[in-house]
């Protein structure tokens, strides 16, 4: 009987006893392994997308996708191609997110790198009245330091209006006459440096004039569900509008108080939270509300912090008479819950009259044939 713990890098660690598979890594015996891997993806709105994936195995192989750390169904626009690879048509913004394939046979799974999409929205005009919230994203393929341009001209950051994500997101509050003109984004690594398209940020005529009417919070971008792993740093947006402007504050579904270590508030109401930690997962509620009134706004957005599987009671091997009953013991913790698959001499236990499946142990009751040896 044996058993494999795979951590997020893809490798493999013997342990003892059974196999230990979640999303949060692989665990297998077989030659199952990828030969491409998807890799970060831009795409401008409406463009068709392919996320590659090619797995190879004893056959057959099957493919499935996952987002956000959940299982991807395939729709209308979302269909899995022949060779694993994942085809999008018609790109949409709520396509953004991380993506990663599971290849699985017979003997086994293994999780791919993440891959994240990102879908621009910058290209074009948008019309804006004095004094509302303009937000413009950044598609960026790869690691890189975004920073934007405002007619071809560093943009300043030197007001509290003006808020730039760690994921590149640009956020301006009670928009001016001075914020009109050409954004454009620059993302910046070691290899190179590469400018975006142009968009045009325009006052609409007429309206840039006289008080602004008074209007309900409504929050514009609101945190999205997303799964990190431990010590990775996570950006929870909230940009909310409203006449006067709203307050931001943040809580748990639960009830849970956040853990501030670590946690800090960006710009006018975005939560970033370093290097999170198993605790830290939970629905965070994002709430905008007109100063000195009850009028609210309310998003939710989930945070799952994937947590690589463990074994904290792992099976021993016995002994025992002819005719006795065995009882394996195998116990696993993390997050997703792991699911526990027992092998004898490298083939699967399935339950049948002699063998038993529970909760965490298998159970056997020997025959009166000698057994076969045992690897351990």
């Amino acid at each position: 009987i044996l058993v494999g713990v795979m951590n997020q890098t893809n490798a493999i660690m013997p342990v003892f006893n059974s196999l230990l598979s979640s999303s949060a890594g692989v665990f297998s015996f077989s030659e199952l392994s990828f030969t491409v891997e998807p890799k970060d993806v831009a795409a401008s709105h409406g463009e068709r997308v392919i996320l590659d994936c090619q797995a190879q195995g004893e056959s057959p192989v099957g493919v499935r996708w996952r987002k956000n750390g959940l299982q991807l169904h395939e729709s209308g626009r979302l269909r899995v191609l022949s060779n694993g690879s994942l085809c999008i048509s018609s790109s949409a913004q709520s396509d953004e997110g991380f993506y990663q394939c599971l290849a699985q046979n017979r003997y086994g799974a293994v999780l791919s790198q993440r891959s994240r999409l990102t879908i621009s929205s910058t290209y074009g005009c948008d019309h804006f009245t004095l004094g509302s919230v303009a937000r413009f994203s950044c598609a960026v393929s790869g690691s890189a330091v975004i920073s934007w341009e405002l007619n071809q001209r560093p943009l300043p950051l030197d007001s509290d209006r003006i808020t730039v994500l760690p994921n590149g997101v640009l956020q301006i509050h009670d928009v001016t006459m001075r914020d009109a003109g050409n954004y454009r984004c620059l993302a910046t690594n070691m290899a190179s440096r590469v400018r975006s398209r142009e968009a045009e940020l325009t006052i609409i005529p007429g309206l840039s004039s006289g008080p602004r009417p008074l209007m309900k919070p409504h929050i514009i971008a609101g945190p999205q569900n997303i799964s990190a792993g431990l010590r990775q740093s996570v950006v929870l947006e909230c940009l909310a509008e409203g006449n006067p402007r709203p307050l931001v504050s943040w809580s748990r579904a639960d009830s849970k108080p956040i853990d501030v270590s670590g946690a800090r508030v960006l710009g006018n109401g975005n939560l970033i939270i370093s290097a999170v930690k198993a605790h830290h997962s939970g629905t965070y509620l994002c709430r905008a509300t007109t100063p000195g009134t009850r009028n609210y706004s309310i998003a939710p957005g989930n945070l799952a912090v994937l947590v690589p599987p463990t074994l904290v009671e792992k099976p021993e091997s016995q002994t025992r008479p002819r005719a006795g009953t065995a009882r394996f013991s195998c116990q696993a913790e993390g997050t997703p819950v792991p699911r526990i698959t027992w092998f004898k001499n490298g083939q699967v236990i399935h339950s049948n009259g002699r063998t038993k499946m529970y909760n965490k142990y298998v159970q056997t009751k020997t025959s009166s044939k000698p057994l076969p040896s045992v690897i351990i």
